[in-house]
């Protein structure tokens, strides 16, 4: 575990990891890492992040994924705290951005109730990062004007209802931790007329392993289940996924067929 040192000066820095690819962390996280004591890291943070923490800093897994033993965000809380009284500067390492359903602002509330100054430095959040790096912009003139970026499973276990909201706008709209309630979104955007509108599913945004399905609302489901499409994935549904390279061949196919 390392050695207890005295008098040390607590701090706090809130990470953004960005969306799965090392090299997308930003130089500001890199220097965090540098400087850290203590780093606490979730599930969807690519471990060579790592490498930039001095080799004696303390490393915590502290899980956070869906279906695999995770700590209670209490848990956390308070692992974090522990840390920076004992060990000095604490990095909380969180995949994406820490502000973007992150949880980042119930960790600065709880460690500002323990004077422990904390910063923050952003991350690329997936919800934009991996639409760009498919080279499918969220917002696109004369096309899109906005975007949402809507959690699929809120704390209640129930879709959010801002997707009854989204699938109603001509806006792009990004759906995070969605997978597994496609068919329910998939049901709410044919209930507003949404039948055909372009649609993509990204499994691992930005890692090495990657995969994509490009289709429409009515097609996605059935994309999904013959790609064996995996959580974690990002959901797209915008009339901007039409600007895909392989959308233009979706559209030489349903012409052939009609």
């Amino acid at each position: 575990m390392g050695e207890q040192r005295l008098n040390v000066e607590s701090r706090i820095t809130l990470l953004g990891a960005g969306p799965g690819d090392p090299d997308l962390l930003t130089l500001k996280g890199v220097k965090a890492l540098q400087t850290a004591d203590v780093v606490l890291y979730d599930a969807l943070t690519n471990e060579a992040l790592l490498e930039h923490a001095p080799a004696e800093a303390i490393k915590v897994y502290v899980g956070k994924r869906s279906g695999e033993h995770s700590y209670p965000q209490d848990t956390i809380n308070k692992l974090m705290i522990d840390y920076a009284l004992n060990y000095g500067h604490v990095v909380r390492l969180k995949g994406g951005d820490p502000f973007v359903f992150g949880r980042g602002y119930e960790e600065l509330d709880y460690a500002a109730s323990y004077s422990i100054p904390v910063s923050v430095i952003p991350g690329i959040s997936s919800s934009i990062g991996v639409p760009g790096l498919q080279q499918i912009p969220v917002t696109h003139r004369g096309m899109s004007e906005s975007f949402w970026v809507i959690t699929g499973t809120t704390t209640s276990g129930e879709v959010s209802a801002d997707i009854y909201q989204a699938a109603h706008s001509n806006a792009t709209v990004v759906v995070l931790m969605g997978l597994k309630k496609l068919p329910k979104i998939v049901e709410i955007f044919k209930a507003a007329g949404k039948h055909h509108l372009p649609t993509a599913v990204v499994q691992n945004g930005s890692a090495e392993d990657e995969r994509l399905v490009v289709g429409v609302v009515e097609t996605i489901e059935s994309l999904v289940q013959q790609e064996n499409i995996k959580a974690p994935a990002l959901l797209i549904f915008g009339e901007v996924v039409s600007l895909h390279p392989s959308f233009k061949k979706l559209i030489k196919q349903y012409a052939s067929i009609a």
